[in-house]
């Protein structure tokens, strides 16, 4: 399988398309025109084809010193299994060491975590720093 890795934006209607696999949007919580403005302000990020159809996803949002986090880790799930969700998380955190940062952050999905474990992240403990708020907003 020959697949292409590119760090550029991905068109609009893809990135969606590929979102849309992950369910992470099920309440249509975010439009296309919000994920293409999100991805786009990323700080770095990883694109993979196959055949010109974007197949996965992997981004860093980063203020290029000290705090980094990976987002967005998408491989669409006929690719699953294949190691490309490894080649993309190798080549994030790639370019976190060659800028020398040295702490990387990240969020997993449910019964993801054996997978960032291969990697070296830790778990954070239960009385660790970190908090979250989601605001819904109501359209009137």
């Amino acid at each position: 399988m020959e697949l292409i890795y590119k760090s550029t934006v991905p068109n609009k209607e893809e990135f969606y398309l590929l979102y849309e696999t992950t369910g992470w949007n099920s309440n249509n919580t975010y439009s296309k025109e919000d994920l293409f403005t999100a991805i786009t302000n990323s700080w770095y990020l990883i694109s993979i084809y196959k055949n010109e159809t974007l197949i996965g996803f992997g981004r860093i949002i980063s203020d290029g010193v000290y705090q980094t986090f990976i987002v967005d880790m998408i491989v669409h799930p006929i690719y699953q299994g294949k190691g490309i969700g490894s080649k993309i998380m190798s080549l994030l955190i790639e370019k976190c060491t060659s800028r020398g940062i040295k702490w990387i952050q990240l969020s997993c999905a449910k019964g993801k975590k054996d997978f960032y474990k291969r990697f070296d992240f830790k778990e954070r403990l239960p009385d660790a720093p970190g908090m979250q708020k989601f605001i819904r907003y109501v359209e009137n």
